[in-house]
């Protein structure tokens, strides 16, 4: 907002008048550099603010005429639109006056804003001078006692946080001006660091009333949110990070850790696999569409997916002591790999549906491994169900495929007389006819479950758990031991019947 009407005047040469781009400092003007304090006390150059929130800006609020861009923030729907605003202002503002456009602190950090002008200006030819001041993070290195180049550190935006949110290195975040940004960066930072991690909140630094106080995470009060409010953590290691790290003392400190191979390694990461199939199996179908989320579930996915996870360090770790890779190596190929085999979305290739994205993908992925067959590269050691589909599927790309379900349906009827055929023989039967004909019955029912789009694998081990469950009912509604065969199909019946309800 103006505090005083701006004076109209027009210098000849106005756009190749520099534009002066300067820092407050941390502080009141005393603390703001001699050559800035010039440029704002030109009577010459109009003065904009980014905000008039700070000892410096207000103390020269009331000495001249300045805007502030306070109004722009309560005007703007997203911070994208408000810095967007700012922007704007200010260059509209140099197109007709000498203007000096000062931030608090330093303007080399965080300070959006100034990026993008020097950034426009650059490109129209529009001199830039930018002025120097103290930082806030100056300050905030200066009342914690930390040397930054010691261990080295994070500079996060609270308004803007990464996602990843992976903290390894002691951490400032910035901006945390509004209860909902305080609460918010709590929330992500406790996702992984413990509720008993100290937080320290930084407000007003470089006055003569600067604060400063120490809570653990889970304790910050939302009144601690402010214009001039940034938090400092010195994470422990969690997360990735801490995992990666965690694995690599395993191996130097613990005697089975220390004994394992890849091939020693092999049957857990199958059971691991296993296992997360088996929660999967556990979300609502379709999951996560729908009204509802299991958070129950949902539990034990991301436990499986840590062991699974478990495995993929780990193996990363025996490949980082030969010498071969590492886990960042593992993760910068996957990388390449999703952006290789997307280019309708990191490049220019345009696609009209998901079939012709997986035709993409098959192609690329073709070239990639220099196949001879189709047959070519579905690993062995797969489930027979799972290979059967993935077979199925090359061998369709070239049209080598039932029309529809209904067909497969035939097929699936046709294999099971020929394996009735085979029982009827009786003793007589060669007993590898019938491994034959039963292995034709379950490749057709492969097929078919392909064609529903139901993964076969999973379907079974759900008819097995459903197996149970009811057999397990059985067991507790009567003695089965002593049970006849109509008494045991009703108890059956009875333990579908509540399942089902």
């Amino acid at each position: 907002m103006d505090h005083r009407a701006e004076p109209q005047h027009h210098p000849a040469g106005i756009l190749s008048e520099v534009l002066i781009i300067a820092g407050l400092g941390p502080g009141d003007l005393s603390r703001t550099p001699a050559g800035v304090r010039e440029a704002l006390l030109d009577p010459g150059r109009r003065v904009i603010l980014r905000t008039g929130q700070h000892p410096a800006a207000a103390q020269l609020a009331g000495s001249r005429q300045v805007t502030t861009c306070d109004d722009l923030y309560d005007a703007g729907e997203t911070f994208d639109e408000v810095y967007e605003a700012i922007v704007s202002r200010v260059l509209e503002a140099a197109e007709t006056n000498p203007v000096v456009y000062a931030t608090p602190g330093s303007p080399l950090y965080g300070e959006r804003t100034v990026a993008e002008l020097r950034a426009r200006c650059r490109a129209a030819g529009r001199p830039v001078e930018l002025r120097h001041a103290t930082s806030f993070l100056d300050e905030v290195f200066s009342v914690l006692d930390v040397d930054p180049t010691e261990r080295g550190f994070t500079v996060l935006d609270g308004r803007d946080l990464p996602d990843p949110l992976m903290l390894r290195l002691p951490t400032v975040v910035f901006q945390v001006d509004t209860a909902p940004v305080l609460d918010n960066a709590l929330r992500r930072l406790g996702r992984t660091l413990p509720d008993s991690t100290p937080v320290t909140v930084l407000s007003d630094l470089g006055t003569e009333q600067p604060l400063m106080r120490t809570y653990p995470i889970a304790e910050v009060p939302v009144e601690a949110a402010g214009s001039r409010t940034s938090l400092f953590i010195d994470p422990p290691e969690t997360g990735l990070v801490g995992a990666i790290r965690a694995m690599r003392r395993l191996r130097k400190e613990c005697p089975w850790d220390q004994r394992q191979t890849h091939d020693s390694l092999t049957p857990y990461a199958v059971e691991e696999t296993f296992e997360l199939l088996e929660a999967i199996g556990r979300l609502s179908p379709g999951a996560p569409g729908g009204d509802e989320v299991d958070y129950v579930a949902y539990h034990d996915v991301e436990d499986e997916l840590g062991d699974v996870l478990l495995q993929v360090i780990f193996h990363s770790n025996l490949a980082a002591e030969a010498g071969a890779f590492d886990i960042e190596d593992v993760a910068e190929t996957l990388r390449r790999k999703l952006v290789r085999r997307h280019p309708h979305v990191f490049d220019t290739l345009e696609v009209r549906d998901a079939e012709e994205v997986i035709a993409n993908w098959v192609e690329i992925k073709a070239g990639e491994k220099h196949r001879e067959s189709l047959m070519d590269g579905v690993p062995t050691a797969l489930p027979g169900l799972d290979r059967a589909v993935k077979l199925q599927k090359r061998a369709a790309r070239v049209g080598f495929d039932w029309p529809d379900a209904r067909s497969v349906v035939a097929d699936v009827e046709e294999e099971i007389e020929e394996l009735v055929e085979v029982i009827d023989q009786g003793e007589e039967a060669d007993p590898a006819d019938a491994d034959h004909e039963l292995g034709d019955v379950l490749f057709a029912v492969a097929n078919l479950a392909r064609h529903l789009n139901v993964a076969p694998e999973l379907a079974l081990r759900k008819a097995v758990n459903r197996f149970e469950s009811r057999f397990r009912r059985m067991e507790e509604l009567d003695d089965l031991a002593s049970a006849d065969l109509d008494r045991l199909d009703a108890l059956w019946e009875q333990a579908k019947q509540e399942e089902r309800h």
